[in-house]
């Protein structure tokens, strides 16, 4: 274990970084482009007939179809990356999500094709979610198990920094094309974007085939042959407290996640007045901070636990959900600048920096991709993808904002709860057989290997209770 985690030189430390967050900022800059399209431009272009806010529904409705087939992928990819590897399975995830974004940019609108526009819009959303369900499991998954033991917060923590880079590209390159004339916008400007990522997910997939396969994996799933037929079974069936702490865990942090840039930037545009150009630089101002904060987040996770610091971003999200609205509502661009950092860098940072190192500890390795993008991506269908359609009907619906407030407060408190039961596992031996769960997930046939894996995985756990603290310049 030591030799697995720590053997590799800086440079291939590196490399495997890159090859994480880079690809997860590619990925990621491809869905969240939807997002923000959804919210400024969508609605116009592809259901015309309909009613502003109505049109804003549908866009949004249709963001949503992207998280309802995320748990396929999740299954699909995630049982591949347990049985055959991590590598290849990011790798085919990042092509689908370059191919369906592209194809975004190639479409042609309602005015052109009619009825067709949008149910090829939905086609092409269809394959950006399948490749998304298994994308940031497995690049969080690549990190985690290359990690140094005392170090897997800090490093997880790079494949949700890849999430904000992909965001800040993603609003900014929004940002740019809507300094276009109206008509230029929405007539070419829109599709730029959306066409540039293809030569983005190529320097992704190039990256990512200059990388070896994770050793965990090799050494104690192929090694042992440990390899099983139905991982994703398996995972719910030993780990079922472990899989609805994942479910649990999501609702504040995807849902508030997607809540607050995506319904929050159509909310201050359409609803509060503020001009594009103002409401997309303070969001790309909270998306620059955040940058920083998910690092520092993920490495006090190493020094205090993982529950601690997602429990504070879950609290702060509920203290949040009504000053949110205070602080837009005041149209000024500072007020609205602090609070999409104080959602963005504070609450969903919190959360999002410890998550990767927390969800990955929560499986053994030979369920653990499975185990992983499943449950994560189950939490996804339901806090991430509804929740800007829910908030900008509860608008639509009650002619005020307060009900969202409530909605987010839920969220939060799901989260909340499901942290509360979790287990701790920052000083796990992620290359066990079994995970820590409320059920015993050692069956009767379970191997000596297995038991003595598991006691030597306490044994490194019990030499690790005075720990120094993360330097940066031992990370890499």
């Amino acid at each position: 274990m030591t030799k697995m985690a720590t053997g590799g030189a800086g440079k291939s430390r590196l490399r495997v970084i890159l090859a994480a967050s880079i690809g997860s900022a590619l990925e990621w800059y491809d869905f969240f482009l939807y997002g923000t399209a959804a919210a400024l431009v969508f609605g116009d272009l592809f259901f015309p007939k309909s009613d502003p806010v109505v049109g804003t529904l549908l866009s949004f409705l249709t963001f949503g179809v992207g998280f309802v087939v995320r748990p396929l992928g999740g299954l699909l990819f995630g049982i591949l990356g347990d049985r055959y590897g991590r590598k290849p399975v990011l790798v085919a995830t990042l092509l689908m999500i370059g191919i369906g974004t592209t194809a975004i940019g190639l479409l042609p609108t309602y005015t052109q094709i009619g009825v067709w526009a949008p149910i090829l819009l939905v086609a092409m959303r269809v394959i950006q979610g399948i490749g998304a369900g298994a994308e940031y499991g497995g690049a969080v998954i690549y990190l985690v198990e290359n990690a140094p033991p005392r170090h897997r917060g800090f490093w997880g923590g790079f494949a949700p920094l890849g999430v904000s880079v992909g965001n800040l590209l993603a609003a900014g390159a929004f940002a740019l094309v809507t300094m276009l004339p109206r008509q230029d916008l929405m007539d070419w400007g829109w599709r730029l974007p959306f066409l540039a990522s293809f030569l983005l997910i190529l320097v992704g997939i190039f990256v990512r085939l200059r990388v070896s396969e994770t050793p965990i994996y090799t050494e104690a799933v192929v090694a042992r042959g440990k390899v099983e037929s139905n991982p994703a079974m398996e995972a719910l069936r030993q780990h079922p407290r472990n899989f609805l702490v994942v479910l649990g865990a999501r609702m504040a942090e995807n849902g508030l996640g997607y809540f607050f840039p995506v319904f929050g930037l159509s909310y201050v545009i359409s609803t509060v007045g503020v001009p594009k150009s103002d409401a997309l630089s303070a969001l790309m101002l909270a998306f620059t901070i955040e940058l920083f904060a998910i690092l520092g987040f993920a490495a006090l996770s190493d020094r205090i636990g993982r529950r601690p610091v997602y429990m504070f971003g879950a609290l702060a999200g509920l203290a949040l959900a009504f000053p949110f609205f205070w602080m837009v509502g005041t149209k000024q661009w500072i007020m609205i600048a602090l609070a999409f950092i104080l959602a963005r860098a504070v609450v969903t940072a919190a959360m999002f920096g410890p998550q990767a190192a927390y969800f990955a500890e929560l499986f053994p390795p030979q369920r653990r991709f499975a185990g992983f993008a499943f449950a994560r991506e189950l939490g996804s269908l339901l806090s991430g993808g509804p929740a800007p359609f829910v908030a900008t009907a509860l608008v639509a619906a009650y002619g005020a904002w307060w009900p969202v407030a409530c909605y987010a407060m839920f969220l939060a408190a799901c989260t909340v709860a499901a942290i509360w039961i979790g287990p701790e596992t920052y000083q796990e031996n992620i290359a066990s057989d079994s995970a820590g769960d409320e059920l015993p997930a050692v069956t009767a046939g379970a191997s000596s290997a297995s038991c003595s894996s598991a006691m030597s995985g306490r044994s490194h756990r019990s030499n690790r209770t005075h720990r120094e603290a993360p330097s940066f310049s031992r990370f890499l």
